[in-house]
């Protein structure tokens, strides 16, 4: 950590792109990007047009259908490019929920201690007790299937893991003798906090957050699937669950179901690689390997 390229940005991407699975990582999660972005104006096919009669349903890649259509006559491939911004949109706006919420607490409770350290572990131990699955179902079937309230969702209940990492850095940088000299030249917790503690945790939160959007992304694949997400969004867990609805894993549709499915393990496969060597780059353990 006492490396200054290490904390500083562009020698972390330096790092990361040296790293194998860091450069693998950053060119998946390119090509998903680009795809999500640029597709729908190479690929001008409406996701949500109707085909025109029941000769258009699950047919089969060809005839301008590069991924062939869906139970309702609709191109599978506009589908799954439209998905992609979807699935991506929960993913990072969960995660930086998430990351407010487990990053404030970690920091306040690894620097003030005592009363207050107790009652917001004791609040994050409860939180990493509970199955997130389970809530996560109850609270969406509650709250509705609106995309902003799964996004609320979904990074309400995906902090604690960044909470309790960025506590026990925290507490190591409590103990760095910098912190007292601050504190007896006058300076104030909060600019403490802002100017020793935050800027020397930053890389390590930024490292559990590229990990977080993976488990936010499968987390809204999951609601999607089971039928909570937003019915008036296509997303890939929503694509997902309507192929199963629709049959199409037995009439052997494999152009419904196969696409939005490998999109997911590669996003998700891109962002754990990416955060995989984020934590070899950050972490004072692994980095004398990097």
């Amino acid at each position: 950590m006492s490396d200054s390229t290490t904390t500083h940005p562009t020698g972390m991407v330096k790092q990361l792109w040296r790293l194998g699975l860091g450069r693998a990582g950053i060119i998946i999660l390119i090509a998903v990007a680009f795809s999500a972005i640029v597709g729908p104006f190479i690929f001008p096919f409406d996701p949500a047009a109707v085909g025109a009669d029941a000769s258009s349903i699950l047919q089969a890649p060809g005839n301008g259908h590069i991924l062939g259509t869906d139970e309702l006559g609709r191109d599978v491939f506009s589908q799954l490019l439209t998905g992609a911004r979807i699935s991506l949109f929960v993913g990072v706006m969960a995660t930086v929920i998430s990351t407010i919420i487990g990053a404030s607490l970690g920091i306040f409770s690894g620097y003030f201690q005592g009363p207050l350290d107790t009652v917001l572990m004791s609040v994050t131990d409860f939180f990493l007790v509970v199955p997130a699955l389970p809530l996560m179902i109850a609270m969406g079937a509650i709250f509705g299937q609106n995309l902003s309230i799964i996004i609320l969702v979904i990074g309400f209940l995906s902090w604690p893991r960044t909470a309790r990492i960025v506590r026990s850095q925290t507490l190591s940088l409590r103990e760095r003798q910098y912190i007292p000299r601050a504190k007896s030249l006058g300076a104030k917790n909060m600019r403490i906090l802002r100017i020793n503690i935050l800027p020397h945790v930053m890389p390590l939160i930024i490292a559990n957050t590229i990990l977080v959007v993976a488990g936010c992304i499968l987390s809204e694949a999951t609601l999607s699937f089971i039928g909570l997400g937003d019915p008036d969004r296509i997303s890939w867990g929503s694509m997902l669950h309507f192929s199963f609805v629709s049959g199409a894993i037995g009439r052997g549709a494999w152009w419904y179901f196969l696409p939005p499915g490998i999109g997911i393990l590669f996003v998700v496969l891109g962002f754990t690689l990416v955060g995989q060597a984020l934590e070899q780059i950050t972490n004072p353990r692994l980095a004398a390997d990097v």
